[in-house]
C-alpha cells in the first residue's frame, strides 16, 4: 500500500488526488470509477482539511493499494483529529427542496453511493476512514 502523508490543508488537495490518480493511471482503472473515486478523496480530504483538527492544521495520511486481478482500489484517510464517524450522520435527505434540507451530508451521502464500501474506525488516537471500489 503506498502512502503519502501531509498537511490536512485544503491547498494541499490536489497533490492527494494527484498521488491517487496516478495509482490508478497505474493499473489502466476506467475512467468512470476513476472519476468517482477522485470525487469521493476530494469529499472525504476536504472534510479532515476543514473539521478534523479545527481551528488548528494536523496530519493527514492517504494510503492508497490497488489490486490488479479483478481490480479492486482500497484508499485509507488516517488523521489525529477529533475522533468522528461520518457513517453515523443520516443520509442528506434529498428528497427535499435544497432550501429544506439540514445544511452538509451531501458528500459522504456521494461517497457512499458511489463506494463499493466504506468503513470508520477510530484506533489509536486516529480516524481511519477506508473506500473500496471495484472496478
Amino acid at each position: 500500500m503506498k502512502e503519502m502523508s501531509l498537511p490536512a490543508k485544503t491547498e494541499n488537495l490536489q497533490t492527494v488526488i494527484d498521488f491517487v490518480t496516478d495509482e490508478l493511471e497505474s493499473f489502466a482503472c476506467p475512467l468512470k470509477a476513476r472519476l468517482q473515486i477522485e470525487l469521493a478523496v476530494e469529499e472525504i480530504f476536504v472534510n479532515i482539511a476543514r473539521y478534523a483538527y479545527r481551528p488548528e492544521v494536523g496530519e493527514a495520511t492517504v494510503r492508497c493499494a490497488v489490486d490488479k486481478e479483478p481490480l479492486q482500489v482500497v484508499i485509507q484517510f488516517l488523521d489525529q483529529g477529533k475522533p468522528y464517524n461520518p457513517l453515523t450522520k443520516k443520509d442528506a435527505d434529498t428528497s427535499l427542496p435544497a432550501e429544506e434540507r439540514e445544511i452538509g451530508g451531501l458528500g459522504i451521502l456521494l461517497v457512499k453511493k458511489s463506494m463499493d464500501s466504506i468503513d470508520y474506525e477510530y484506533q489509536d488516537g486516529k480516524n481511519i476512514l477506508t473506500i473500496k471500489k471495484n472496478a
